[in-house]
């Protein structure tokens, strides 16, 4: 990722903030290269701060950190986009955002979300990960989960156990999208057969 600090006369580049999961602009802060290094090695977003004069890492007094997902550079060079997770408020005023705005999103956005972690597991596989495990044992495996859980929710239908039906589902949801990902498919490839049969 080449970013052109250079562009600037005190080479900080604007950092845009946004929520991996819900898309919400969180704030706007600045970096420069040690920022953005220093965002890497600790995985939380890191800016230089303007009126310190310093690295300052979102949380450091708080605790209300910026897990750093992901960075972008725009088409400019000059421009990141930072998706990050927030652990409680952004804003310094206690608001879920400094733009005053709440950070929620559509609950079928975190199934976006979880795809996308599932599909980190299947290409960069880690030994302490059961997706990953999961995925090593092959397309007859994972099939074979799905078909357990979707058992496992019917026999949960039968009876009125809200939270065991819900864990059901929960179960057989996550073993689905990993065999989406198995067979080279995502829910979006899904949703379009299902928009193809509501015309």
């Amino acid at each position: 990722m080449k970013i052109d600090f250079n562009k600037y006369p005190d080479g900080l580049v604007p950092a845009i903030v946004q929520d991996a999961i819900t898309g919400k602009v969180l704030m706007v802060g600045f970096m420069n290269q040690e920022a953005v290094d220093k965002t890497m090695e600790l995985g939380k977003v890191t800016f230089f701060s303007r009126s310190k004069q310093r690295l300052w890492t979102k949380g450091e007094t708080s605790e209300n950190y910026l897990l750093f997902r992901e960075m972008k550079v725009d088409c400019d060079k000059d421009t990141l986009l930072v998706k990050a997770i927030p652990k409680g408020p952004t804003c310094h005023t206690g608001a879920d955002t400094c733009f005053f705005e709440k950070n929620e999103s559509n609950p079928a956005d975190f199934l976006l979300y979880l795809e996308s972690v599932i599909a980190g597991r299947k290409n960069n596989p880690s030994e302490a990960s059961y997706t990953s495990k999961l995925f090593a044992k092959g397309i007859n495996k994972v099939a074979q989960k799905v078909g357990e859980e979707a058992v496992e929710l019917v026999i949960e239908s039968k009876d009125d156990n809200k939270d065991l039906f819900l864990g059901e589902a929960a179960d057989l949801m996550f073993h689905y999208i990993v065999l989406l990902q198995a067979k080279g498919y995502t829910l979006a490839d899904v949703v379009e057969v299902l928009r193809g049969r509501h015309k």
